[in-house]
């Protein structure tokens, strides 16, 4: 602690000064003792109560006083070998602990008493008893040790001030961390630096929602630590995909999880980075390692407009979008078939001169009507044949639609 430990390297100082002047016949060498009687009494007494604040102005009381009111006794300011300048100990001591503020008034207080008992001393002392030589060193150690523990006192504050605000960097970087890990890096930007509300219009995005097939019953099985594990891992690796792809994980509900192409930043390929993320997420889960391990399967659905997106909430923020794109994109989801991909005809525009896609015919969406939607199998040339045989549908140029009922 800084505090006693400037306290305990002023101790020997005083036991030596006043010793230095009773042995020259100095009476002010018993004020040195009593400053040491009063110090160690305070640090005896902070040892069992562990009071700082009683202890940080009991030494800075007493090293303020101590040393400067001892002029008084030995004839003034250069009979005394200037001992007095000890005093500003306390005025730096209460700059360093209390503020400047506060630095100020004990440094005013210093001022005051120095002059004055060094003045008492000038006019009321009687002849020296002190030799010159005494004089002179005096002033040169109260100088030098005098100003080496000012210097230490002062390194000591700016080392634990460098320390604090190492700290403080270190907290506002995790704190970042954590707001880059909720919202997009632009979006966390304008939210440090503007607090108003942030919503975009974004003319063209991709949208994709996957859920895992038969999770609730599966779960009711499972212990709580193995259900959060078992999505914690999964999500994981959907999160690392959609980094990879230069995606923007929106948010999870449940067991789904929801990744937008376009936002925040549009871009024209939006479908196509979308389009491989979800080729990867339908891969990754019959690996034969990693998730694939998990045993799960997906429904995807992804969907291409329009949308809005925005930032919601002030203590826990979402970033989150809206309009009938995300909506339909969701129901591409809910009304898909598990362990396929399945796209509206927006998305399947985008995607036609790349991608292999079978139609799938129309599905009923409740406030829409019949949707004409596509399975995406992968890229031309590069699918394997037991994706392409969807059943027992073949890649077609166009569309031949048929009725699906809704699930």
């Amino acid at each position: 602690m800084t505090t006693s430990a400037v306290c305990v390297l002023i101790l020997p100082i005083s036991l030596v000064w006043g010793t230095l002047f009773l042995a020259l016949g100095a009476p002010a060498g018993v004020i040195a003792y009593l400053y040491f009687v009063v110090s160690a009494t305070a640090l005896v007494i902070f040892s069992r109560t562990r009071d700082t604040e009683w202890l940080l102005r009991a030494e800075l009381l007493n090293i303020l006083l101590a040393p400067t009111i001892s002029m008084a006794f030995v004839g003034g300011f250069l009979e005394s070998g200037g001992v007095g300048l000890w005093g500003v100990l306390g005025a730096l001591g209460a700059l360093v602990f209390y503020g400047p503020r506060a630095g100020v008034r004990w440094f005013v207080a210093f001022v005051g008493v120095f002059l004055v008992s060094g003045l008492i001393g000038e006019i009321l002392g009687g002849p020296s008893t002190l030799p010159r030589w005494f004089q002179s060193t005096m002033i040169a150690l109260n100088i030098t040790v005098g100003g080496s523990v000012v210097f230490f006192l002062l390194a000591l504050f700016a080392t634990q001030r460098a320390e604090a605000l190492a700290a403080l960097r270190l907290e506002q970087n995790k704190a970042e961390d954590l707001l880059l890990n909720i919202l997009p890096r632009s979006i966390a930007d304008k939210l440090k630096a503007d607090t108003a509300t942030i919503a975009d219009q974004i003319d063209a995005a991709s949208i994709l929602f996957a859920d895992v097939v038969d999770f609730t019953p599966l779960s009711e099985g499972l212990q709580p630590a193995e259900v959060v594990g078992m999505l914690d891992r999964l999500f994981t690796h959907f999160d690392l995909l959609a980094e990879r792809h230069g995606l923007e994980k929106i948010k999870t509900i449940g067991d789904c999880y929801m990744v937008a192409a376009g936002v925040p930043n549009p871009r024209p390929d939006h479908a196509r980075a979308m389009a491989l993320m979800a080729l990867d997420m339908r891969d990754a889960m019959h690996s034969d390692d990693g998730v694939g391990q998990l045993g799960l399967d997906l429904r995807i659905g992804i969907n291409s407009g329009p949308v809005v997106a925005g930032v919601i909430g002030r203590k826990r923020f979402l970033y989150d979008l809206w309009g009938d794109a995300v909506n339909t994109a969701s129901r591409m989801e809910s009304h898909g078939t598990r362990g396929q991909i399945q796209v509206t005809r927006a998305t399947y525009e985008l995607l036609k001169a790349e991608f292999e896609l079978v139609p799938r015919g129309t599905v009923a969406i409740k406030g829409k009507g019949d949707v004409e939607t596509w399975y995406l199998v992968g890229r031309r040339g590069s699918a394997p044949a037991e994706d392409v045989a969807l059943s027992g549908l073949k890649p077609a140029a166009a569309p031949r639609p048929r009725e699906v009922p809704s699930r």
